[in-house]
């Protein structure tokens, strides 16, 4: 896009999200290649003001995802999954750099941040590196190393990293300025689904950071750490929608519904992402408010991308035995539908979380009913 116009933030960013989501499910099936990127609607979220609604309101934004409970945000990061799991695997990267700066960054380097994704700049989170050739910040000040499972790698322009100074083992936040096409290497992502994802490895060696945000291992302070997963849960509850409409949809074309067993696949179907959407919601709501101690909102989180990756694979099962084979053909609307889901809900680490969540809930000796409501609530 013409950064030179910035366009306004999305005064509606719902709106704004249902709109970008419907053109983003109509070009999704031609993305899907190794060398596939949303470009079109990755201009489209600039163009509709949601890169900017990120930025607080007082930085020329919109503020989305500083409402209380934060249920504007769940709502578009579920709308834009729904229309790609690609795109929403962008966004919420995008918009999970975004709150770091704004937990983080000096007010000159908010407000230099802030206007870059204004203008319309990609940003995006990456921190997964190789155990050898991990990113280091030397002495003078320049990057050596790279990172892996890099999401936008060529297309993301502004990159939050992670990398260890000298003879220092906590890391540090670094905003990194990248030229569009450069210093990406795309050829090991070869996965089953979220191919248009431009999932690879980036090569950062020699570039100086544009900004150092925060202290040593601030990237991995609690509860903005793990509490951030109900984010991702959100675009992964998009995907699961979108499947189970692709299902419903097949069973109402094929005249299939009057059986019953059909029916109670269905139906079994709706509790498990209706489910999912309320634990979403709740996770939401509880990262927002801030009240609870940071090992209570981790836990639930982790409890809630666990719900809803146990829903998701109850959908994707489900929708497949109905459907039969034909979702399991190029063409059928389930089968590209299936294929991101079942590669975007392979999260890291989900018997830590299971396990960690648990053992917060032992270690505490009140009611388990009250262990998400904030202190003095009944």
């Amino acid at each position: 896009m013409d950064r030179r116009t910035p366009p306004e933030p999305a005064r509606d960013p719902v709106a704004a999200a249902a709109v970008v989501a419907a053109l983003a499910a109509a070009r999704a099936d031609a993305q899907d290649r190794d060398d596939g990127f949303p470009a079109e609607d990755v201009v489209d979220l600039a163009q509709a003001g949601l890169l900017a609604a990120p930025v607080p309101a007082v930085e020329g934004g919109a503020g989305l995802g500083e409402e209380p409970g934060a249920a504007a945000l769940a709502e578009v990061l579920r709308l834009v999954g729904f229309g790609s799991l690609a795109l929403g695997r962008l966004y919420e990267g995008h918009v999970n750099a975004l709150q770091l700066v704004a937990h983080y960054g000096t007010p000159g380097q908010r407000r230099s941040l802030f206007a870059e994704a204004r203008a319309g700049h990609l940003f995006g989170v990456w921190n997964t590196e190789p155990a050898a050739g991990g990113l280091v910040l030397g002495e003078d000040g320049r990057l050596s190393g790279c990172k892996t499972f890099a999401s936008g790698a060529g297309r993301v322009t502004r990159a939050l990293v992670t990398a260890r100074p000298p003879g220092q083992a906590a890391p540090l936040m670094l905003v990194v300025a990248l030229e569009p096409g450069a210093r990406a290497d795309l050829s090991a992502w070869r996965a089953q689904g979220m191919r248009a994802s431009a999932t690879g490895t980036v090569d950062l060696t020699g570039l100086r950071p544009a900004a150092v945000l925060g202290g040593p291992d601030d990237y991995h302070r609690q509860p903005h750490f793990s509490g951030g997963a109900w984010r991702f849960a959100a675009v992964q509850l998009g995907g699961i929608e979108a499947v189970f409409e692709a299902w419903r949809d097949h069973l109402a074309r094929t005249g299939r519904g009057d059986d019953p067993h059909q029916l109670a696949r269905l139906g079994e179907g709706a509790i498990a992402l209706e489910g999912a959407r309320l634990f979403v919601a709740r996770a939401a709501g509880i990262v927002a408010a801030d009240a609870l101690p940071a090992e209570r909102i981790v836990a639930f989180v982790n409890l809630a991308r666990l719900a809803v990756e146990r829903a998701g694979l109850e959908v994707l099962g489900l929708a497949q035995r109905s459907v039969g084979l034909q979702g399991f053909l190029h063409g059928h609307p389930l089968e590209r539908l299936s294929r991101d889901l079942a590669t975007y809900l392979r999260q890291p680490a989900p018997d830590r979380a299971l396990t960690g969540a648990a053992a917060a809930i032992l270690a505490d000796d009140g009611p388990v009913a009250g262990l998400w409501r904030p202190p003095g609530t009944r």
